[in-house]
């Protein structure tokens, strides 16, 4: 089934490496955009690109193809006046332009909407960085788990009494990346509208601190300090959390009154129902060191696929996998979450589709580029011949 991407037509170029700028420019490029890395050949492009254990061929690994589906690659080096020529022409023919470098960087290398609105006055440029540009910190590199760190996230992760615990996998790059697809497709709808383009900037360590959501807001309101609770259970709704059963673990959320007493109804244990230290949500909260062994009890008499039978369509409950039994596991591989994305080097070659459906369909995929797979076709584009080309390259510019 062909389906009519939304973003057909609109092209984006990116200088990005590691996770963040890849990870939401592939939404873009999933969705129809033509996205295009501009990498420096003489530095290896993407960083990730080098990065293993494991490689398809030379310089390509599994973690750059894990961010880069659906993409183009273009070699070419901004800090050369013939490549910041070539790199003027080809901004004149795009639509925007998104970095995930240092906060200092994109001044310098001439990134800013300031410094191209003379070649495209509908540009859009989407800066994504560790701290922002516009602060005593835009000079610091950052990562990931140094925002997790500072905003709180490890000491309201893992079990009590244990040592801060990052999220287990870099879920914070993950939501930068998508905040940032969001807002340049929201400037790229104004501009088209308006005419008239501009910068927007997304940090990692501004998305960490929002994602704090409303344990952020009980403490900055009521200065109620939500900590790590057992089981890894939810902050105030009782029962959601891990409970064991005869072959290993489920997770159990009743986040409502009315999940409490349809799981009484599967449990058939009247002496949890008529046991008042449970009579309410206010109640269960107080007692719920004391709930977790009772209900415990009750799980262990069953393993997680009976409950789960029992349970389905009841109230929300889910089997707690290990990593192979997650892939392995039937349902994303019915619905077409895991497929084959053939690569020049593996035919078979699996990765994840694109959450998003068109009209019912998962969006297309192909594999990532090769460094500087679409320099010469992207060049050729712009008016250039081949001993254009090759003079570029016969000087280190492409």
């Amino acid at each position: 089934m062909s389906v009519s991407l939304p973003l057909a037509g609109v092209r984006i170029l990116t200088f990005e490496a590691f996770g963040a700028g890849p990870f939401g420019s592939m939404y873009l490029a999933d969705l129809g955009a033509e996205v295009i890395k501009i990498e420096n050949r003489a530095q290896g492009g993407d960083a990730t690109r080098g990065m293993g254990p494991y490689f398809l061929g030379d310089h390509d690994s599994h973690f750059f193809q894990t961010f880069n589906l659906n993409k183009r690659s273009v070699c070419l080096d901004l800090k050369t006046p013939d490549g910041q020529a070539i790199f003027r022409k080809l901004v004149a023919k795009s639509d925007a332009v998104l970095n995930n470098l240092r906060g200092d960087q994109p001044d310098k290398l001439g990134l800013t909407y300031a410094a191209l609105r003379d070649c495209n006055p509908r540009l859009v440029c989407a800066h994504l960085s560790a701290y922002g540009r516009d602060n005593e910190r835009r000079a610091w590199p950052g990562y990931d788990y140094l925002m997790q760190a500072e905003a709180g996230f490890l000491h309201v992760t893992g079990e009590p009494g244990t040592p801060p615990a990052r999220m287990g996998l870099s879920i914070i790059d993950y939501m930068t990346g998508i905040t940032t697809a969001l807002a340049l497709v929201a400037a790229l709808f104004g501009a088209a509208r308006s005419g008239i383009g501009r910068d927007i900037d997304v940090s990692l360590f501004d998305v960490a601190l929002h994602q704090l959501s409303y344990p952020g807001t009980w403490y900055l309101n009521e200065k109620l300090v939500t900590g790590r609770a057992p089981r890894s259970a939810h902050p105030s709704a009782t029962p959601v959390q891990l409970f064991k059963t005869a072959d290993g673990w489920i997770f159990i959320m009743c986040m409502t009154e009315k999940f409490w007493q349809e799981l009484l109804k599967v449990l058939e244990a009247p002496h949890i129902a008529h046991d008042p230290r449970f009579a309410s949500v206010a109640l269960r909260r107080e007692h719920r060191d004391e709930l977790t062994p009772v209900l415990d009890s009750e799980f262990e008499r069953d393993t997680t696929a009976a409950w789960l039978t029992k349970l389905q369509g009841v109230l929300p409950a889910a089997p707690v996998y290990d990593l192979p039994q997650a892939l392995e596991n039937p349902f994303p591989l019915a619905n077409g979450m895991i497929r084959t994305t053939p690569h020049p080097q593996r035919a078979d070659f699996r990765s994840f589709a694109n959450p998003i459906k068109l009209d019912g369909a998962r969006l297309p995929a192909r594999s990532g580029p090769a460094l500087g797979a679409d320099t010469d076709h992207v060049l050729h584009e712009l008016g250039y011949s081949n001993d254009d080309i090759l003079g570029f390259k016969a000087r280190g510019i492409l």
